[in-house]
């Protein structure tokens, strides 16, 4: 059984900074690219940032671009979503997402796993 679990969100003001964890586990765990997406209320899942286990080839979205960063620790089995620089538009619900597979894919049916997910609110 193949386990993701997302913690690290909150609320913080315009301008401020989170990071995400997400921590998997299970026997059976071995994909090959994890990824980050969200979804804001009465809108469809999005695309965030995706990163390669290994070689840690990464994607974004233009939205994030130049403020997120997606990183990895192979070790721990734990990928990690840096936000900077939030904006009132960031807010939605975070998920973690898990793929087998090596291409780095955008859209959320390519992906095997998923967290619960974690809140993120940015206020103006």
């Amino acid at each position: 059984q193949v386990q993701l679990v997302e913690s690290g969100g909150g609320l913080v003001q315009a301008g401020g900074s989170l990071r995400l964890s997400c921590a998997a586990s299970g026997r059976s765990f071995n994909s090959d690219v994890m990824g980050w997406f969200r979804q804001a209320p009465g809108k469809e899942r999005e695309f965030v940032a995706a990163i390669r286990w290994s070689g840690g080839s990464t994607n974004y979205a233009d939205s994030v671009k130049g403020r997120f960063t997606i990183s990895r620790d192979n070790a721990k089995k734990t990928v990690y979503l840096q936000m900077n620089s939030l904006k009132p538009e960031d807010t939605a619900v975070y998920y973690c997402a898990a793929k087998y597979g090596s291409s780095i894919v955008v859209v959320t049916t390519q992906y095997d796993y998923w967290g619960q997910g974690t809140q993120v609110t940015v206020s103006s």
